[in-house]
């Protein structure tokens, strides 16, 4: 069975922000646990789909950082899809999803998914009515399909405070490094609270089903929602630890040397540091991005 830690279940009510010291052995504890599922998922040829859904600056990224990091790209992969071209806009809606649905032995998470029809699609009025409506309508039939065919679904929504959000688009704005992070359409979603805030409950309670239930994980403190949202996965998907035979390492042949050889020597790259000064750019600028 998963070994899900003991504060599973709970982790996700604490307000207080997790400590450094907890939360890094906590978060390795569990990427080791993400590594032993990822053996079972591609053994077992399991196909896994992890929605990640929330407001901008809800820590969706960070956490999908924090989940793929130790992970073999072969086997999870992160899908972040751009605005449709004009073709795919005449397709149905969900069929540019469809090739990114995940083969046996893969692990698929959104980043964003077919839900930006009813969030920023609907709050900033890039799609009709009956299109909104009609997404309400298909989106859990077309997810029960996926389960039914044996694909486990997994929907989490970070949810950020007002305050917070507007924290971290500060801090974006203010940092070089992160400020290609911040788009005009973050910009306008401040004036549009209320109104994503209507457009999230409609989605929930159209879209909230027994095949695919929403998870929320609050985000305000992003070290609680990575550990959060890593000890779901690890406790919903019925997976099974892998048994490990011991890897043996050949010996060097004899006589083996460490040089390099002609061609490397041509082409070999001056060591740290560069003998001009690199000019600063960020100085402790992201502290609240950490």
């Amino acid at each position: 069975m998963p070994h899900s830690p003991q504060w599973y279940g709970t982790i996700s009510f604490m307000v207080k922000r997790i400590r450094k010291k907890i939360y890094e052995p906590a978060l390795r504890e569990l990427q080791a646990q993400l590594v032993e599922l990822q053996g079972w998922v591609k053994d077992t040829g399991a196909r896994v789909i992890v929605v990640c859904e929330g407001r901008d600056a809800a820590g969706k990224g960070g956490a999908i950082k924090r989940i793929t990091e130790y992970l073999s790209p072969r086997v999870a992969r992160v899908v972040a899809l751009p605005a449709p071209t004009e073709r795919e806009r005449t397709q149905w809606y969900f069929q540019r999803y469809i090739e990114h649905l995940p083969s046996a032995g893969e692990i698929v998470i959104f980043d964003r998914s077919w839900y930006n029809r009813a969030g920023v699609e609907r709050v900033m009025g890039f799609c009709t009515e009956d299109e909104y409506r009609r997404f309400l309508t298909q989106a859990p039939a077309f997810e029960r399909m996926l389960v039914d065919d044996g694909i486990v679904l997994i929907k989490f929504w970070f949810s950020v405070s007002r305050s917070v959000q507007h924290d971290r688009f500060a801090s974006r704005a203010a940092c070089l490094k992160r400020h290609w992070k911040l788009s005009p359409m973050d910009l306008e979603s401040i004036a549009r609270w209320d109104d994503y805030t209507a457009a999230q409950d409609a989605m929930f309670a159209a879209t909230d089903h027994d095949a695919g239930r929403w998870v929320t994980v609050p985000s305000d403190d992003k070290r609680h929602a990575r550990l959060a949202a890593i000890a779901h996965l690890l406790g919903v998907i019925p997976w099974e630890p892998s048994s490990h035979t011991p890897t043996s390492i050949p010996e060097l042949p004899d006589g083996t040397e460490d040089n390099l050889n002609e061609s490397e020597a041509t082409h070999l790259l001056a060591l740290w540091p560069p003998t001009e000064p690199i000019p600063p750019v960020c100085d402790g600028c992201c502290t609240l991005e950490a």
